[in-house]
């Protein structure tokens, strides 16, 4: 499953604010696009420098600086030197280990959030750091790779009319917040059917598969939890404190996704709560069925002991034992074994015990 912690060893030692990119994922070549809008005019381009993108600092319209890639450290460099970024904030921002959360500083907001999907073909979620800066009248995302989930926000700013499209860039970062958490229900609505899916297979034959399956769903919560619970903190942040970023018209929006953040975390609380009782059902499951197995032992056993001895007592070599040279003693003796066996039977039935 995906994994908040990512080595760090070759940070050891550095001094603070050395850029060094933290994670596994990597493309070919940082692709840097640009969208440019506001109420009449709309621009949209892939550009090839961050020196472009300086350029568009200062424009009363909306700037969205979409960046795929956090790996090259000259790129990097140059966007905390064009835009006045410190140091110490690029660092997290190539760090891709970090939980969400929130920084403010004089002329600019830092928002770090983790972007889910679902791998329908090794089904597991994957994650990928987010990182947002908010700064006036210009967002930058970048991503760990090419590809996201902020397709409708693109088409919704292409579509002229639309309120996107005359509010702030405050209104762009809150727009791309709320589409993670959204898909974030997604995720849960694939993991409650994974879970149903287990509770059915708990209850036709539980199997150590089962319970692996069981295993690794639980792992994916904890994935799900550490990305919603710091990010609920955040998203309460941004719509409480006073910051001149934010809008007081923006600020109900933050509030609307802050309740999405409660309800996904009530439902993954709940699904946690179904997987902790699917472990606790798997091993009741597990003991009867090796009660059931322990009573048929039992039950077949104790109807040979009274068997065995009359085998035994028929077996010893004694001259004098009159069934010996009885014609019928041994059709007789098999008679009063069957009889036995059957009346003992028939007692187990009679008490419940089969």
């Amino acid at each position: 499953m995906p994994k908040f912690d990512t080595p760090r060893t070759g940070k050891i030692g550095l001094p603070p604010g050395t850029l060094m990119h933290v994670g596994q994922r990597k493309v070919e070549h940082v692709r840097i696009s640009l969208i440019d809008y506001d109420e009449d005019h709309l621009e949209e381009k892939e550009v090839s420098s961050v020196e472009e993108c300086a350029s568009y600092l200062g424009k009363s319209s909306t700037t969205w600086i979409n960046i795929d890639g956090v790996h090259d450290m000259e790129v990097m460099e140059k966007i905390g030197q064009h835009f006045g970024i410190h140091p110490l904030v690029m660092e997290d921002i190539a760090d891709t280990g970090h939980r969400p959360k929130m920084e403010v500083h004089d002329n600019y907001l830092l928002i770090i959030l983790k972007m889910l999907s679902f791998d329908d073909i090794r089904h597991r979620i994957v994650a990928e750091q987010v990182s947002l800066l908010l700064l006036k009248n210009t967002v930058i995302c970048f991503l760990e790779d090419v590809g996201d989930v902020f397709d409708p926000i693109r088409e919704r700013i292409r579509g002229k009319g639309l309120p996107i499209r005359n509010r702030g860039a405050d209104y762009l970062a809150y727009a791309m917040m709320d589409i993670v958490v959204d898909y974030y229900f997604t995720i849960l609505e694939k993991l409650g059917e994974r879970i149903e899916e287990l509770e059915d297979k708990l209850e036709t034959d539980p199997s150590p598969a089962t319970l692996r399956d069981i295993r690794d769903a639980k792992r994916e919560m904890i994935l799900l939890r550490r990305s919603v619970w710091p990010l609920r903190e955040v998203i309460s942040g941004l719509e409480k404190a006073e910051l001149s970023l934010i809008h007081e018209s923006t600020r109900i929006f933050l509030r609307d996704v802050y309740d999405h953040t409660i309800q996904v975390m009530d439902t993954i609380e709940s699904d946690r709560d179904i997987l902790a009782g699917m472990v606790e059902l798997y091993l009741s499951a597990v003991s009867n069925r090796m009660n059931e197995v322990m009573k048929v032992l039992t039950i077949i056993a104790t109807i040979f002991i009274p068997l065995t001895f009359l085998a035994g007592v028929y077996g010893m070599n004694f001259h004098h034992m009159p069934e010996l040279t009885w014609r019928w003693g041994y059709p007789a003796l098999w008679v009063l074994m069957t009889v036995v066996a059957v009346f003992m039977l028939f007692y187990f039935k009679r008490k419940k015990w089969l």
